[in-house]
């Protein structure tokens, strides 16, 4: 989901790469699920966050349909994010405690805050959200290490590459308009479907997977 945004306002003006320090740890939270709640459809789930998820918890695509994630519209696509639930309007996934059940494959959103990402040029930047985490006095920890996934350098070309195609997708249906509203439909479907409903193999690398699909996608809206 992209946001029309001034850095000045809500980070500390600077921009990181992978390989620096920002203060962004918060000491686990300690109980704190403030980030957790209230989120709406806004945290937003990539093929990468449903392939962790189903493969961390056994649920299928379908499985995780059924009270843990939802499907909205978002910049043109129909896409998955986490559900909110109960009076507290709370991530699907934290238990009694309010901790996170699912933390060592919880989804990039999560893993990123408060950090954001700047998108520029093909590629994109870190930026520090200086009012959105609760905790106070939080210390520095290299960028990398904070989102703490396998395999970085493909995890970072793969959100920069879906990041993209989502877009480059999300813009061509808009300009269908509703003359197009066959053409619109065929193609948000054809994303999820291609993308999220067709698992993909926990025995072959995720990113080999990915991008063969992305190629195909590529070429199928071209047509």
């Amino acid at each position: 989901m992209e946001r029309e945004i001034d850095l000045k306002e809500i980070s500390d003006g600077r921009l990181y790469s992978s390989s620096d320090m920002v203060k962004a740890d918060c000491g686990d939270c300690k109980g704190c699920s403030a980030c957790c709640q209230g989120m709406g459809s806004s945290i937003l789930l990539d093929p990468y966050d449903i392939y962790r998820l189903s493969t961390g918890t056994g649920l299928t695509f379908e499985d995780l349909l059924k009270g843990r994630i939802e499907l909205n519209m978002s910049d043109g696509l129909i896409l998955p994010n986490l559900k909110m639930a109960g009076e507290k309007e709370a991530c699907s996934f934290l238990n009694g405690e309010g901790r996170c059940s699912v933390h060592p494959f919880r989804p990039g959103f999560c893993r990123l805050f408060p950090l954001g990402r700047l998108y520029e040029n093909g590629s994109f930047q870190y930026f520090l959200q200086t009012h959105e985490c609760k905790k106070e006095n939080r210390t520095k920890v290299k960028v990398r290490k904070w989102i703490d996934i396998p395999d970085f350098g493909k995890y970072e070309k793969f959100v920069s590459d879906w990041h993209y195609f989502a877009k480059e997708m999300g813009q061509k249906i808009k300009s269908l308009g509703s003359e197009g509203q066959d053409k619109s439909k065929a193609l948000c479907l054809y994303v999820l479907k291609k993308f999220y409903m067709e698992p993909f193999d926990a025995s072959v690398d995720f990113y080999e997977q990915f991008n063969k699909r992305l190629e195909e996608a590529k070429h199928a809206a071209a047509a």
